[in-house]
C-alpha cells in the first residue's frame, strides 16, 4: 500500500511539473488560441499554484521567474513527502 501511495505522490508532481514547463513553452507562442480546450486544461491545472507565487515573487524585468520556484518548491515538497513516506 505505501508503495503504490509513494509511486501516486511521486506522479502527481511530475504531472504538475509538466503542466508549468508546458504552460511556460506555450507562453513563448503568442498565437495559441487561449479558447482551446488543451490550454484551458493546463491553465486549470497550473493557475492554482502558479497565480499566488506570482502575487509573492516579483518579476525580474520582464522575466517572470515563478515558475522556476514552484518547480523548485514542488521538488522540495515531493521529496519529503516520499521521504516521510518511506519511513513509515
Amino acid at each position: 500500500m505505501i508503495g503504490f501511495l509513494i509511486t501516486f505522490v511521486d506522479i502527481l508532481f511530475q504531472v504538475l511539473i509538466w503542466a508549468i514547463i508546458i504552460r511556460v513553452l506555450l507562453s513563448w507562442f503568442p498565437n495559441i488560441n487561449p479558447d482551446n480546450p488543451l490550454v484551458q486544461l493546463l491553465r486549470s491545472i497550473t493557475d492554482p499554484i502558479l497565480e499566488p507565487a506570482r502575487r509573492i515573487i516579483p518579476s525580474v524585468g520582464m522575466l517572470d521567474i515563478s515558475p522556476i520556484v514552484v518547480i523548485l518548491l514542488l521538488e522540495v515538497i515531493r521529496n519529503v513527502v516520499v521521504s516521510l513516506l518511506i519511513h513509515l
